[in-house]
């Protein structure tokens, strides 16, 4: 296999970016990317540590961060499984990158950025959902913002199939991992009830 192990040899390999990749990039929220980002429910979070990256999936009932300035966001940390890879990431480096999803639209919003988490209980209290408060929140300074072209999502019909027959559950995966010591069919069977009382 032949490694490309230069930025040279990688650029031969391609033609220059169009201009309108380069010109698209702003600093802060657009009246159009506010419209955009407040209809998207779900965004991937990357984030980079000294173990290495993560990604990880946030989504909430509504907007799935809140504008607290043209220059900045906030994203609840809603209940999760507390390995809290993404948050130890952010408190040690604070470069993130965030991509947003709205269903039905092939385009794709990006951020790059810096975060803090704050546990500040006034922000905690701006994303209350059922009297229960998220235990910290992931504040995003916005340093690109850009929309990304939408061949991928096109290609891959993303929203108007679904391939989910006869997939692994969440109880398969575990039982493969920890050798059928956790996980299995009644494992599946218990967790809708589980996410009803720890959804938020």
């Amino acid at each position: 296999m032949n490694r490309i192990d230069s930025i040279e040899a990688l650029d031969a390999l391609y033609s220059q970016p169009h201009a309108t990749s380069l010109r698209k990039v702003v600093a802060q929220l657009t009246p159009a990317y506010r419209k955009w980002i407040a209809a998207s429910r779900v965004c991937m979070l990357s984030t980079v540590g000294p173990e290495g990256t993560d990604v990880s999936p946030r989504g909430d009932d509504g907007p799935v961060v809140l504008e607290l300035d043209p220059g900045h966001l906030a994203l609840p940390d809603w209940s999760g499984n507390n390995r809290l890879d993404s948050l130890r990431n952010i408190v040690r480096d604070g470069r993130v990158s965030l991509l947003f999803l709205v269903p039905g639209d092939n385009v794709v919003v990006r951020i790059n950025g810096t975060a803090i988490v704050t546990d500040n209980d006034a922000m905690r209290a701006r994303f209350e959902q059922r009297g229960r408060h998220p235990r910290t929140v992931i504040v995003i300074r916005i340093k690109e913002l850009y929309a990304q072209c939408p061949k991928a999502l096109i290609r891959s019909g993303l929203w108007g199939r679904d391939d989910s027959a006869d997939l692994p559950t969440l109880g398969d995966f575990l039982m493969e991992a920890t050798d059928g010591d956790i996980g299995g069919p009644d494992w599946d069977a218990a967790y809708p009830a589980r996410i009803e009382e720890t959804i938020w």
